[in-house]
């Protein structure tokens, strides 16, 4: 257990250059807390102890401002960065070396029963409010960007971006170089372009019509 505890708090201080002291770190960090708490309600979980391990995690909610599932599963030296409104599912997968940001969602879509909440795989990074939605897996040493919504598989070694998130790097190479974090399209302006490019061909189409039957306005 103390060794647990000593390479959770490395971990923190490794991660975040403003971690001054182990100290600041044991005492001061939500994420840290919450990951602390979690281990336990998790062992009550697992032996059958349900109500005991609900009233631990959800004590833990109102301390740090970070909800995780009793029977989510957690590897090791993963950092919840600042941390509030991280919300992790009950049949959510972590590996280890994760790094999440505040605001990150692991949920489910409300569809499915049995395995409905994302997969983690190791040393993946994943950014301020960004929500990973349904039985998905996200593979190794990925990076998912702050404010993406990851409703799909991402292979090892990419860079997901987007509202649906996309692949924008894989293996170190970029896949669209029209494509950054900051210029990222917006899905609805792109649907009213769409609808009223087909607006037009079907005025134009109506018009053409008119025209062929003899139609006057003026009548």
């Amino acid at each position: 257990m103390f060794n647990q505890l000593r390479e959770d708090i490395a971990c923190v201080r490794n991660r975040d250059p403003a971690a001054r002291s182990v100290f600041e770190v044991l005492f001061l960090y939500p994420g840290l807390k919450a990951i602390r708490m979690h281990r336990r309600a998790n062992w009550f979980y697992r032996h059958g102890f349900f109500f005991i391990a609900r009233w631990i995690s959800q004590r833990a909610s109102r301390k740090t401002g970070i909800e995780i599932h009793p029977a989510a599963k957690m590897g090791k030296r993963v950092f919840i960065d600042h941390g509030t409104g991280v919300v992790i599912g009950e049949t959510a997968e972590i590996g280890d070396d994760v790094t999440l940001y505040q605001g990150v969602t692991l949920g489910g879509t409300g569809k499915e029963t049995g395995k409905r909440h994302p997969t983690i795989g190791n040393n993946v990074m994943i950014g301020s409010g960004a929500k990973v939605l349904g039985p998905v897996v996200i593979g190794n040493n990925t990076k998912i960007a702050s404010g993406a919504v990851v409703l799909q598989n991402i292979p090892d070694n990419c860079t997901a971006v987007g509202v649906p998130a996309r692949i924008v790097k894989q293996n170190g190479v970029r896949v669209d170089s029209d494509l950054d974090q900051i210029d990222i399209p917006d899905p609805v302006a792109q649907e009213f372009a769409r609808l009223r490019k087909e607006i037009y061909s079907l005025k134009k189409s109506m018009n053409k019509s008119y025209e062929g039957d003899g139609y006057d306005e003026d009548i």
